[in-house]
């Protein structure tokens, strides 16, 4: 079915809805201040129109708009890794109408570039149905309307920005990864149970940065804490030492650092100014988990906790990737991917229309509700029998909401050791609803 607009009542319920969470045991990064006024104000005329439904061309063709450079290029490798596993399997299951899925590969680049707005040009001008990206919520506020003006379907692995849930897009964007209201919620707790009430945030300056601050700070608030201080910068500051300063004048328990690349200069900073890792504890999210074994002398953010989206990554699965990519050695993101590309080829099945609209028409009513099934063969066996589908991928249940929102998703919880690499101490389960 096609899911309901987006609009004043989807709103409502989610300032509405209650978010639960469970601890479970552990093992072993979105990615844009709020969308500007003139995509977020956008006429009434636009928020209550879906695209209508039209007819594929017979060839599904799935292009991705994932970063090969910028600020998240650490995030590319097994974004791309996940894109292309989930191809090979569904190519060896006969593709799509019985021919193999056309897969075009593309550059997202990063919000100081003009790259992913070239890059989805050259996508729709392949007659592109579906778009996997981009990785980056600013990225996706730049190409958004480009890409569902033109019917197609974008599903990002990464975007968290909570704008998308009420974004107008005509129906035509999803994503497997979920709002940073959870990562927000889970952030908060942890800070709370790890006993600090006076917290400073160091914000991006863009729709994921500000929109994660919010819910982390709405969760600390909620947990009898405060925010002593939010120092917003801007990606391209030459500099952090106002930044720095300013968080050592609000002398907090905690520091909470939301930002990409840009973390090795500030946390370079707070050392300079007494408040580093090693005086005052130290938290990353998703768009800063990364390895930085290069960056930092040994033992420098040791003790440092962060939080990414996504749920335990199994042996088998990592060992697969590897197969398409041996050099990978970060894992983030590529179940969201994977199950993003899947989705699509699904939905397109369900539907009988490659079309990016035709598609969109089916992507909730196979995620869920249906006979639960966990791999593209197992799952188009069941289509071609008549069969509702309930699709359950690496990356979780999914199950869309009325949004194109994963409404269940897992949260990590890392910690960094000595070599200044993070493995996973927890997860917390949690479901908007």
């Amino acid at each position: 079915m096609i899911r309901s607009l987006r609009g004043a009542t989807a709103v409502a319920l989610l300032g509405a809805a209650s978010l639960t969470l469970t601890a479970c045991g552990g093992g072993d990064a979105d990615p844009g201040a709020t969308a500007s006024s003139a995509t977020s104000e956008t006429s009434a005329a636009a928020e209550n129109s879906q695209a209508p439904v039209v007819e594929g061309d017979g060839t599904l063709t799935i292009g991705s708009l994932l970063p090969q450079t910028g600020s998240l290029a650490f995030l590319g490798p097994p974004e791309f890794a996940g894109v292309q596993l989930a191809l090979n399997d569904i190519n060896a299951a006969g593709g799509y109408n019985g021919k193999d899925v056309v897969y075009n590969q593309t550059d997202s680049g990063d919000t100081t570039t003009n790259i992913a707005s070239q890059s989805v040009d050259r996508l729709l001008a392949a007659n592109t149905d579906a778009i996997i990206g981009a990785a980056s919520s600013g990225v996706s506020f730049t190409v958004i309307d480009a890409i569902t003006a033109a019917g197609a379907l974008q599903i990002s692995p990464a975007n968290t920005s909570p704008d998308f849930s009420t974004y107008a897009d005509r129906g035509l964007y999803w994503r497997t990864a979920p709002s940073d209201v959870l990562q927000g919620r889970v952030m908060g707790d942890l800070l709370i149970n790890d006993g600090h009430l006076d917290v400073a945030t160091i914000t991006l300056d863009d729709p994921y940065g500000s929109g994660l601050q919010t819910n982390i700070q709405q969760a600390v608030e909620a947990g009898g804490g405060q925010i002593v201080n939010n120092s917003v910068f801007n990606p391209d500051a030459a500099t952090f030492d106002s930044v720095a300063s300013d968080v050592a004048g609000a002398s907090p328990d905690a520091i909470v650092v939301i930002g990409f690349e840009q973390t090795v200069q500030i946390i370079q900073a707070l050392i300079t100014q007494n408040i580093g890792p090693s005086t005052t504890p130290i938290y990353f999210v998703d768009g800063n988990l990364a390895d930085y074994s290069a960056d930092f002398p040994a033992g420098t953010l040791e003790g440092v906790k962060g939080t990414l989206p996504g749920a335990a990554t199994s042996d088998d699965f990592r060992a697969r990737l590897l197969q398409v990519d041996g050099s990978l050695t970060d894992f983030s993101y590529a179940p969201e991917s994977y199950d993003a590309t899947v989705l699509v080829a699904l939905a397109a099945n369900a539907a009988k229309n490659d079309s990016g609209t035709g598609i969109a028409s089916q992507m909730q009513a196979v995620s869920e509700g249906g006979e639960k099934c966990t791999s593209y063969q197992q799952c188009l066996d069941l289509l071609n029998a008549g069969t509702d589908i309930d699709y359950d991928g690496f990356s979780g249940p999914i199950e869309f909401d009325a949004n194109g929102d994963p409404t269940q998703a897992t949260i990590g919880i890392y910690q960094y050791g000595a070599d200044n690499k993070y493995t996973n101490v927890a997860y917390q389960e949690g479901s908007l609803s």
